[in-house]
């Protein structure tokens, strides 16, 4: 664990209120994060689809820890704001191997983590984030567990009880150590409000075009709002649109509004 990461911890938790929601567009590389922490970020948030691509990997725990360790310790080097890592499942097939990706992500310097279920059993991603709870406060840090629930983003269950069953997740999750729960995959605001009013801890939920914007999530009740994966996909997006307009019709104009080259080479030059 670096010197800095307690001190880092402290400031990522104290910026879950609904009265100014913590504002997240991901990241997936060192150059995307100094980017976003240019842009005016008071913390950086991971994808873990967008790493998972930019290395050559599916999203869905296909990644392998080390790959995964080694991206969150280079972006937690470049930036000087608190940053917190996707690990997907936890990368690993059971408790034990969660508690080795928590150890490295601390060594890192990561002020949080995100842990999902998808389709695993709750009780299976409770045990999981019991373990990263033990990890995390056996080493002293102050790491902030942020619990996703995946329910309504793959769809689980019958759609007349899906917020109940949110709910359970939900009530399961804290009772094991979550600082925070995630739900993305809704951005109605009737569900998102009652999902603020059934939740005890920092709710987060995923936008994008069409959400509500960041100040009304925040009077539903939201204290934190992602981009997910949004972002890698609008920059590969326009990677694809350049590469057809050259293929296509032999033109550039795709290339319009980029970032100049002085511009991100004094982002990566400068020291942290």
């Amino acid at each position: 664990m670096t010197t800095t990461q307690p001190a880092r911890a402290r400031l990522f938790r104290s910026l879950h209120t609904p009265a100014a929601p913590l504002a997240l567009a991901n990241a997936w590389d060192v150059a995307s994060a100094r980017v976003i922490e240019a842009a005016g970020a008071p913390a950086i948030a991971t994808t873990s689809a967008g790493v998972a691509w930019s290395l050559g990997s599916p999203d869905g725990d296909a990644l392998a820890r080390d790959q995964a360790l080694e991206l969150i310790s280079r972006i937690t080097a470049a930036v000087a704001v608190p940053v917190t890592a996707d690990i997907e499942g936890g990368y690993g097939q059971d408790a034990a191997d969660v508690a080795e990706t928590v150890t490295g992500v601390l060594a890192a310097g990561a002020a949080g983590v995100n842990i999902e279920d998808g389709t695993r059993a709750p009780d299976e991603l409770a045990t999981r984030l019991a373990v990263a709870r033990r990890t995390a406060d056996r080493t002293g840090a102050d790491l902030f567990l942020n619990a996703r629930i995946d329910t309504y983003l793959l769809g689980l269950g019958d759609p007349d009880t899906r917020l109940e069953e949110t709910l359970s997740r939900a009530r399961l999750y804290v009772d094991a150590g979550a600082d925070g729960i995630f739900v993305p995959g809704t951005t109605d605001t009737a569900t998102i409000a009652a999902l603020a009013e059934g939740i005890s801890v920092p709710l987060n939920v995923m936008a994008g075009p069409g959400a509500p914007g960041v100040a009304e999530l925040g009077a539903l009740g939201v204290a934190r709002v992602s981009l997910g994966p949004g972002v890698a996909q609008a920059a590969y997006a326009a990677a694809r649109r350049a590469a057809r307009e050259l293929f296509d019709t032999g033109g550039y104009e795709s290339l319009a509004g980029g970032m100049t080259f002085p511009e991100l080479n004094a982002l990566l030059s400068e020291s942290r």
